[in-house]
């Protein structure tokens, strides 16, 4: 009993180390070695995704112990030995009413919230600005509807030229900024290929296709740095897709705006940039 206990202790040891991992990188806004829970929420939507994730976990584990409990007993109590001579019963019509209506009620409390959430996250009604994210091979190029000409690329920054602090692959040369407490609709589209927006903070994925636009919307409850990538395998640099967001107050999002719109002034035209390929990429 006593080696029992120490191995049980010990595992809460190492369960709660790697759930402090977890939580301590995702209040950054980004993925950390060994993590075992979502990041941590930082919307409104990613909040309620939680909270249903939650509730399916517990039902899941409530049914596979009750499994587990059923062929546990069936095993002991209608074995060969225990039970010599089986019973010819065939049918039994109110264990399959059981059988039946359970697993409906069981989807059916599943299905309110889930569609509930599909709902919720799909698209905000009143929204406070748009950003529109365009998918290119390989990275990111972003333009500020409210904002005439105010558009500009995302390249993920190569080793080399990561500053400290700044996450290896995740990291781009130029930051979504945007204001926190805001509504904000999220245009998704691409260029050439199907990628897909995914920000895990905010509890957004949605796919970027050709000649379509996809919509949902976020709303950042703190400021701070966000890293997402692209979940769609677009091609040879899939992995280089990062896209990175800087979550600032309203004040300091309105100052940026006057810079923004200074530095990545054009003549309407686009300045496509093409992500290089070097051996440094995949190290």
């Amino acid at each position: 009993m006593g080696m029992v206990r120490n191995l049980v202790a010990f595992m809460a040891v190492i369960a709660g180390t790697v759930l402090t991992m977890g939580t301590a990188a995702a209040e950054q806004g980004q993925p950390a070695p060994w993590q075992t829970t979502f990041q941590q929420a930082f919307s409104p939507v990613a909040a309620e995704q939680h909270i249903f994730h939650n509730m399916l976990l517990w039902i899941i584990s409530a049914i596979t112990v009750f499994v587990l409990v059923l062929l546990v007993y069936v095993i002991l109590r209608f074995n060969k030995r225990a039970n010599p001579n089986p019973s010819k019963t065939s049918h039994n019509t109110f264990i399959e009413i059981i059988w039946t209506v359970v697993p409906i009620m069981i989807l059916i409390v599943i299905m309110i919230p889930s569609l509930k959430l599909l709902y919720y996250g799909d698209r905000i009604e009143t929204p406070d600005m748009t950003l529109k994210a365009i998918g290119y091979q390989w990275y990111w190029g972003y333009e500020y509807m409210d904002e005439e000409g105010l558009a500009f690329e995302a390249v993920m920054l190569e080793k080399d030229e990561l500053k400290p602090g700044q996450p290896r692959l995740l990291a781009t040369d130029n930051a979504i900024v945007l204001p926190v407490e805001t509504n904000i609709r999220v245009l998704v589209t691409a260029e050439d290929v199907l990628h897909s927006w995914a920000m895990p903070a905010f509890g957004v994925k949605m796919d970027a296709v050709p000649g379509r636009l996809n919509e949902t919307w976020l709303r950042i409850e703190n400021e701070g740095m966000y890293y997402g990538q692209c979940s769609e395998l677009c091609g040879a640099r899939h992995g280089f897709m990062p896209i990175m967001i800087k979550a600032v107050s309203k004040e300091d999002y309105a100052k940026w705006l006057v810079e923004a719109k200074k530095e990545f002034a054009s003549d309407g035209t686009p300045a496509i940039k093409f992500a290089q390929i070097t051996s440094t990429s995949a190290e």
